[in-house]
């Protein structure tokens, strides 16, 4: 599970992220959508950890990062959308320091690699150093190693990058089948068709605040608009009313 309370994030004078509270249960798969500079990636960056929020709280799992941060850590799994890792190393010498990092056994290790490297089609590419390899080769490897410890969390950005269409689908494949399984998704991304294929439901962020939750439905509803998903972003996006929304 991944609570939002309040969140709020000031860089100076610009109120980047402006009291987004979001709940996302556990096997809920949530995308949020945006414009550029909506407070997308700092909002995910709080959710992580990796930023320290002005004010308000996000919790992973009942842990709160900034008081619990390895608790929270422990259940939870970031892959930014340029994931970094380190060049010299092999994919499965990554994988395998990134299972030691969640204090995996090896033999836990080796059970989870035998998984996911064939289905993220990493064979051919295991033993090779990873400095060589695709953009979109480099990509599988993150999200292959995020998911080796059985996170609770998952929270990606963008992760379609670099991706061809068969890999994409692969990705789509897994992290759906990981959310039937439990684990909540909490993806950002501007492909407009992957939340609406994807995501359980939705959540729009225009300058700083959570402006629209629900399902693609809910969405139209809410914009007046049918068709296609993309008319209701960007009617949503172009007249925002002056209150935050309140889940249900």
């Amino acid at each position: 599970m991944i609570e939002l309370q309040d969140l709020v994030k000031h860089f100076g004078e610009v109120r980047a992220v402006d009291g987004i509270s979001l709940t996302v249960p556990p096997g809920e798969f949530f995308a949020v959508l945006g414009p550029n500079a909506a407070g997308k990636t700092t909002t995910i960056k709080m959710v992580v950890g990796l930023i320290k929020p002005t004010s308000g709280s996000a919790r992973v799992a009942g842990f709160d990062v900034q008081t619990q941060p390895l608790e929270a850590r422990a259940r939870l799994a970031y892959v930014p959308d340029f994931p970094f890792l380190y060049d010299k190393l092999t994919p499965w010498e990554f994988l395998r320091f990134t299972g030691q990092l969640f204090r995996m056994a090896d033999s836990a290790i080796a059970r989870a690699a035998d998984e996911l490297v064939p289905r993220f089609n990493l064979e051919p590419w295991l033993n090779k150093p990873i400095e060589g390899l695709s953009h979109g080769t480099r990509q599988r490897v993150a999200i292959a190693s995020a998911l080796l410890h059985e996170p609770e969390a998952f929270v990606i950005d963008e992760p379609m990058v670099g991706l061809d269409p068969h890999h994409a689908r692969v990705v789509k494949d897994v992290l759906k089948e990981r959310s039937r399984r439990g684990m909540s998704v909490f993806l950002s991304t501007h492909q407009i068709s992957v939340a609406e294929e994807m995501a359980d439901r939705i959540g729009i962020i225009h300058k700083g605040r959570l402006v629209a939750v629900g399902t693609a439905e809910d969405l139209r509803r809410q914009a007046g608009t049918g068709g296609a998903l993309e008319q209701a972003f960007l009617a949503i996006t172009e007249d925002v009313a002056t209150s935050p929304v309140v889940e249900d």
